[in-house]
């Protein structure tokens, strides 16, 4: 009953944690788009009246501009032709409707066309007048450049003003998601807070649990929880764990049924191909040597044939002990059928391989394996090596069982490393026997 209420208490908690956190966060959302909507209205306000007020000044700025350069080309032209095509260039940009709306700009554009016509006018009687208006016209010509100057700093404040409504909403709205945000970190360390302590510590002990769980360990213990929810796993773990227990002997029969050879306790041919394969792809991706190894116990069919099989059981498990004591950890080695047994060799090549395979033919023609009647028998091994640093598993294995063969027509007991590219003669059968001691 204790517990049961502890779990409603906590769940109040975060339910009131939450709706504050909602509720503060829906404010700070209100907030936000008030000053959004401020945003949107400056904005809209840019592209709806702004800019096209700033367009309208930069017209204005621009025939401004062309009624000094028309101006100035009255003075620089020699010919009356020319004089009169520029007045009237010039009497057509004093009466655009982009100076007449601006009352300074129609006035000065009025007086620069009175002034001009009446120097073309006079030029055409007196060539010498426009050279002595010069200097008035400068004036005039400076009045122009300040207008535009003045039009085009307009255009530039109208677009300053509104900019400046957005940076002022912009930074109240910063200063506002700061609060809120100050706000919810707030909530969300107290949330936290009550999360760690009824959901996530627990969890914690759980995930630790889980990751030390086995067979071999006690039961896992637990603190009380507030929490139905984390009693019920905890209370699962318990469960498994002696599912665990009760399944053990059985999983590791499974494995080794599945992994390992029954006679001999190596890998068998299926395992062996897996792991070989895995092996063998990483040092072929980090450019690594790695060695193939195919290896047959000497005229085995006749050291059945006489002392039994029995006598042959006992010489494979007595070699598959030598090898486990002969090779490293790291080396892959499996049964691969009969008196066949496969290697793989990471990390060195075939030259370094062949010393540690030469030790495994000497110990192994050294061996005398006692049999129940007293005798005891010895063995010999023939070994081929490959090359399997460029070559998929198939192609190193058939490799190295070509120089297996090799290695027995030239007579048994030896190592012979495997070069692809020389034919291999196949060795007649086997017709010794082993030696009896």
């Amino acid at each position: 009953m204790i517990k049961a209420f502890k779990a409603v208490r906590a769940s109040r908690a975060f339910a009131f944690l939450a709706a504050l956190f909602v509720a503060a966060f829906g404010a700070a959302v209100v907030l936000l788009a008030l000053d959004q909507q401020r945003v949107i209205e400056a904005t809209s306000r840019l592209q709806e009246q702004t800019v096209p007020e700033i367009i309208r000044f930069q017209r204005l700025a621009r025939n401004l501009e062309q009624l000094r350069q028309e101006g100035e080309r009255i003075f620089a032209v020699s010919t009356h032709a020319s004089r009169q095509q520029s007045v009237f260039v010039v009497t057509l940009i004093a009466s655009h409707p982009s100076i007449l709306e601006h009352p300074p700009a129609a006035h000065l554009a009025r007086e620069t066309e009175h002034f001009l016509g009446e120097v073309v006018r006079q030029a055409s009687t007196d060539a010498r007048r426009p050279a002595a208006s010069y200097d008035e016209w400068q004036r005039i010509a400076a009045r122009l450049g300040m207008l535009v100057d003045d039009v085009s700093v307009q255009g530039v404040n109208l677009a300053n003003n509104d900019l400046n409504v957005v940076t002022s909403a912009m930074k109240l709205a910063r200063y506002k998601l700061m609060t809120a945000l100050l706000l919810v970190g707030v909530f969300l360390l107290v949330f936290m807070i009550l999360v760690r302590r009824h959901l996530i510590y627990p969890l914690q002990q759980i995930n630790l649990a889980l990751s030390t769980l086995s067979a071999e360990r006690p039961a896992p213990e637990f603190k009380p929880s507030t929490m139905l929810e984390i009693q019920v796993v905890e209370d699962s773990l318990r469960e498994h764990h002696a599912l665990l227990i009760q399944n053990d002997e059985a999983r590791l029969g499974l494995e080794k049924l599945a992994n390992k050879d029954g006679l001999t306790g190596l890998m068998n041919r299926r395992h062996f191909m897996q792991s070989a394969e895995v092996e063998l792809q990483r040092a072929q991706r980090y450019r690594r040597p790695v060695t193939m190894a195919m290896a047959d116990l000497d005229l085995f069919k006749r050291l059945n044939d006489t002392y039994g099989h029995a006598a042959g059981d006992a010489v494979l498990r007595a070699f598959a002990e030598l090898v486990q004591d002969t090779l490293r950890q790291s080396d892959l080695v499996c049964r691969y059928g009969g008196e066949e047994f496969a290697f793989l060799f990471p990390e060195i090549g075939p030259a370094e391989t062949e010393k540690l395979a030469e030790r495994l033919r000497e110990r192994c023609a050294a061996m005398q394996v006692p049999l129940p009647d007293g005798r005891s028998i010895m063995a010999t091994v023939s070994i081929g090596l490959a090359d399997a640093s460029e070559c998929p598993i198939e192609i190193a294995l058939k490799h190295a069982d070509e120089a297996l063969y090799e290695a027995k027509r030239l007579g048994r007991n030896r190592v012979v490393q495997s070069d692809p590219h020389v034919p291999v003669i196949e060795s007649e059968p086997d017709t010794h026997t082993g030696s009896l001691f």
